[in-house]
């Protein structure tokens, strides 16, 4: 078995802000999530590509158990590939709620992440 350091998962102050929201009307989301979170520490990267952007960007469908409709009508995450050890959850919906999230929303959350990072660096 090897020794390698687990990918990290950070969320963006967006994703944050989304899960509090869904969590208020899905309380099993946190479940739901778990899996995804456990395939990412693994190495994997689920879901599509999404294009149209710079980065190394995927959005993936997961269900949501409160519903019993399927990944359809679940929940959407859109992650970035930031190096080969970090992974960064952008945002985060509900297919029910909105049918899509422009690059423009994915990018400013990644963008507004970064700028936190450096002035956490900065601080420090």
């Amino acid at each position: 078995m090897q020794n390698e350091p687990p990918i990290s998962i950070a969320l963006t102050p967006r994703f944050k802000r989304d899960l509090r929201d869904l969590a208020k009307r899905y309380r099993s989301i946190r479940i739901d999530l778990q899996p995804l979170i456990e395939q990412l520490q693994a190495g994997e990267t689920p879901g599509d590509r999404v294009s149209g952007t710079a980065c190394q960007i995927f959005k993936v469908r997961l269900k949501n158990s409160n519903i019993q409709k399927g990944k359809s009508a679940g929940y959407r995450v859109i992650y970035y590939v930031k190096t080969e050890k970090e992974i960064i959850l952008a945002t985060l919906y509900s297919k029910s709620d909105s049918s899509d999230v422009s690059n423009e929303v994915i990018e400013a959350a990644i963008a507004q992440y970064e700028q936190d990072q450096a002035a956490d660096n900065s601080d420090s």
